[in-house]
């Protein structure tokens, strides 16, 4: 981690405070499931119920929190929704005694967690303008660091208790609160914290309904993002009883995470030379992961054992390793003062994706077990690659005729 030395201060300790945040979530997200079956006794519809709920309140987090960034400020936004995200937290275990207002919670814990994240990215991309794509990726890295220790943590607190779990939750996210606080406290919230760059952006805020006509900045993007996340879920909905029904050890589908995990660290030069090499800007690097993905999905298709498993996930880890990093990486750069509008109006077209994609793949195993979901699985992809370069095509068509504009 030595290229972390040319980056200020602020840095490390901002991706400090992300990678605590992070681990915080990732005690809980595994055990919501497993906590409504085993603990409150319902079934496992009630369990995923909970979960549709919690993902709804999501989008609505995403929606809501990037065009509340320039009304409310963003000390306010961000601070405020951790600290609500933190309290509704520490309200589960009494609200867990009433089926009713458990999910009620649940959905407000899916708002206000959302509520802050195209905030803090919109505020990354301002504040390090030259360096946001860097950046981006290297809170992606340290995001997933986290994921890897709290879902790993978050079995052994579950035995103690499942309800420490949400505590420990809610903790990590009073603390990110507590840090934001200080944070911008010390930075100021103005445009010379969030960088001189910030000074180049349109001086009035539009109104959301003007800034939804102006499609080519979101919509093929987040349509092509939807798309992916349906097919994604084939690994919840498709890889997992597959592994079951084969009389595979269930540590063999916890490996393939591992595996996701430690390639989202260990293998950033690959992604580097990928980026060099074919990839340079965040358009090829959107559309380049989706072909990645499209060839994961398609092994799984034509290759159904475990070594195929393997290459599949290595792969379609490769492609989640461009596009994370590349889609905020763009809205902040072409979309200036709108960013955070538009981080929140993309990130909850695509959680559309996630909400879905389970019923279709649980559907479509369900008929015919695993082949079915490939099918759709690269179905999908195909379609968002087609978005990918549409998306591409709009854009570079646009830089051509402002470039055109400018030039005598």
């Amino acid at each position: 981690m030595r290229f972390l030395s040319a980056y200020p201060k602020e840095v490390k300790v901002f991706l400090i405070a992300s990678l605590i945040n992070a681990t915080g979530s990732a005690l809980m997200w595994p055990l919501v499931t497993m906590y409504v079956f085993d603990e409150l006794g319902r079934s496992m519809k009630d369990a995923g119920l909970v979960i549709l709920i919690q993902s709804l309140g999501g989008i609505a987090g995403q929606l809501l929190g990037g065009s509340l960034y320039h009304k409310v400020g963003v000390n306010r936004l961000i601070v405020g929704a951790l600290a609500m995200n933190a309290l509704a937290l520490f309200t589960l275990p009494a609200a867990s005694h009433n089926w009713t207002i458990f999910m009620i919670v649940m959905g407000f814990v899916g708002l206000f967690n959302s509520l802050s994240l195209p905030a803090i990215q919109a505020f990354i991309g301002f504040r390090f303008a030259k360096q946001r794509g860097e950046l981006f990726n290297i809170v992606y890295v340290a995001n997933n660091i986290g994921v890897a220790l709290g879902t790993a943590l978050s079995g052994f607190l579950a035995d103690i208790s499942y309800m420490l779990s949400f505590v420990m939750n809610g903790v990590t996210s009073a603390v990110f609160a507590v840090f934001f606080f200080m944070y911008l406290r010390r930075v100021g919230t103005g445009p010379e914290a969030e960088g001189a760059d910030y000074k180049k952006h349109q001086p009035r805020s539009q109104s959301g309904w003007l800034l939804m006509g102006n499609t080519r900045i979101y919509l093929y993007m987040s349509v092509a993002s939807l798309f992916l996340l349906v097919g994604n879920s084939i690994w919840n909905t498709g890889v997992s009883p597959f592994i079951i029904s084969e009389d595979w050890p269930k540590k063999a589908y916890g490996f393939l995470w591992t595996l996701n995990g430690i390639l989202i660290f260990a293998a950033q030069p690959v992604i580097s030379l990928l980026k060099r090499w074919f990839a340079k800007d965040s358009t090829a690097q959107m559309t380049a992961s989706a072909l990645l993905y499209l060839s994961g999905y398609a092994v799984i298709l034509g290759v159904q054992n475990y070594p195929g498993l393997i290459l599949a996930m290595v792969l379609t880890t490769f492609g989640e390793m461009l596009i994370s990093p590349a889609m905020p990486a763009f809205i902040t750069e072409h979309a200036n003062r709108s960013a955070p509008f538009y981080l929140g109006l993309s990130g909850g077209i695509g959680a559309i994706g996630r909400v879905i994609g389970p019923y279709f793949m649980g559907s479509l195993y369900d008929s015919g077990g695993l082949s079915p979901t490939a099918w759709l699985a690269c179905a999908m992809a195909v379609l968002s690659t087609l978005f990918f370069i549409i998306h591409a095509y709009i854009n570079r068509r646009r830089c051509s005729a402002d470039q055109a504009t400018i030039s005598p």
